[in-house]
């Protein structure tokens, strides 16, 4: 088997650290898998409420994708802020608009200080702590994404709903 791949303190969580089941996810903001995913770990995530601890790691693959760099960073401003999930959903949900003159639309529309937004992302404030994650990401072998990982252990399986749905859910041993 592979490296565990474990929580880390200043990792972003939605959920509880001690979780029967933590949801380690490398991520892109522009991959229209993650986009894919992201509804159906929210639905998981309430449905098994409390169960379940959701992590984002970013893993932006500019050579597709050349906005999920920025796309990053800008969530990283948000998270400053305390912000980082109002900004990863806001930025899944206009995933398809992305550019990056919305990016602060979002920031505003999440009420965020939009000055301070603004110098972070001109000035690149949060560029190395996403390269971090991207080379973490290659640390432990998640070269695509989404890359998941449940309770350390890598998920081979495929985003889609059914396959994301029937894998968490056999984790959580329902059914």
């Amino acid at each position: 088997m592979g490296e565990q791949v474990t929580a880390a303190a200043n990792d972003h969580l939605r959920g509880m650290r001690d979780a029967e089941l933590v949801v380690i996810e490398y991520g892109d903001f522009q991959c229209p898998y993650c986009g894919r995913a992201r509804p159906t770990l929210a639905d998981l995530q309430e449905r098994h409420d409390g169960r379940i601890a959701l992590v984002y790691r970013h893993l932006p693959l500019e050579h597709l994708h050349p906005l999920a760099g920025l796309a990053a960073e800008a969530a990283e401003a948000a998270a400053a802020q305390g912000q980082f999930w109002a900004m990863h959903d806001a930025l899944f949900e206009q995933q398809r608009q992305l550019n990056a003159a919305n990016l602060p639309l979002l920031a505003q529309q999440i009420g965020l200080d939009m000055e301070r937004f603004r110098r972070d992302v001109e000035n690149r404030r949060y560029r190395d702590k996403v390269r971090e994650h991207a080379e973490d990401a290659a640390r432990v072998g998640a070269t695509g994404t989404p890359t998941f990982f449940f309770n350390g252990q890598r998920y081979p399986g495929d985003s889609d709903k059914e396959s994301l749905t029937k894998a968490i859910e056999e984790a959580l041993g329902v059914r």
